[in-house]
């Protein structure tokens, strides 16, 4: 497993490499915010640990930056602002625990493994999307719309999982694309629009409006009329 350690204190960030090192895990160390945030949207981390108080950017910017691009990578907020209001801040801004330094080690490998072991299990229980007449099932790989079974093709499911996960969110073309085919979004190509296409023609069955809606300038969202 993989953890960010995001610290400009150069003997607190060793201090903690360290101690995750010995419990197997590999870590990476950037020591500033800006590093620490292409680090962390350019590979994927189990965790990342992240001071506050941070040179070139400041460590609730980072943290903003990445939920902003719906990275739900956990983070584990390292502080010497420990004040209520502080630590209110920092889980509001989409933190998912505050430890307040200075800190033992062994409470903080806990909280790691508690925050590892949590998102694990968020992910593993997520096998069904219901959403109005709308189901897909992750397991049997199917989809049904108001009872119909409704045959889909590999990247269609994707895409349709995809804007189920984000219901009534607009979600961008570069997301979209991004999410499904896994390489950089070329901005002149319509694949999109061809699989979201087919899809909402699939989704039409009996009786049923639209769930697919295209806004202009922005991309699509799944909601009800």
């Amino acid at each position: 497993m993989k953890i960010l350690i995001i610290e400009d204190d150069s003997t607190t960030r060793e201090f903690v490499a360290k101690g995750l090192r010995e419990q197997q895990f590999v870590v990476d160390e950037a020591s500033d915010g800006h590093q620490g945030l292409v680090m962390a949207t350019s590979c994927d981390y189990q965790l990342i640990i992240l001071d506050r108080m941070l040179p070139l950017m400041d460590g609730m910017k980072v943290l903003a930056a990445l939920r902003a691009t719906e990275n739900n990578t956990p983070v584990l907020i390292l502080s010497a602002m420990d004040s209520i209001e502080d630590r209110v801040a920092g889980l509001n801004a989409g933190s998912d625990d505050y430890l307040i330094k200075p800190f033992a080690l062994a409470e903080l490998l806990v909280r790691v493994q508690l925050l590892i072991r949590r998102a694990s299990s968020d992910k593993r229980e997520v096998t069904k999307y219901e959403y109005a007449d709308l189901k897909l099932d992750l397991r049997s790989h199917r989809v049904w719309r108001s009872g119909f079974l409704i045959p889909l093709q590999q990247k269609e499911f994707l895409l349709l999982q995809y804007l189920l996960e984000h219901a009534e969110q607009v979600v961008s073309r570069m997301h979209l694309f991004e999410a499904v085919w896994s390489y950089h979004f070329d901005p002149k190509t319509n694949v999109i629009d061809v699989h979201i296409a087919n899809l909402h023609k699939k989704l039409e069955v009996e009786n049923s409006e639209s769930l697919i809606h295209t806004i202009r300038g922005a991309g699509y969202v799944l909601r009800q009329p």
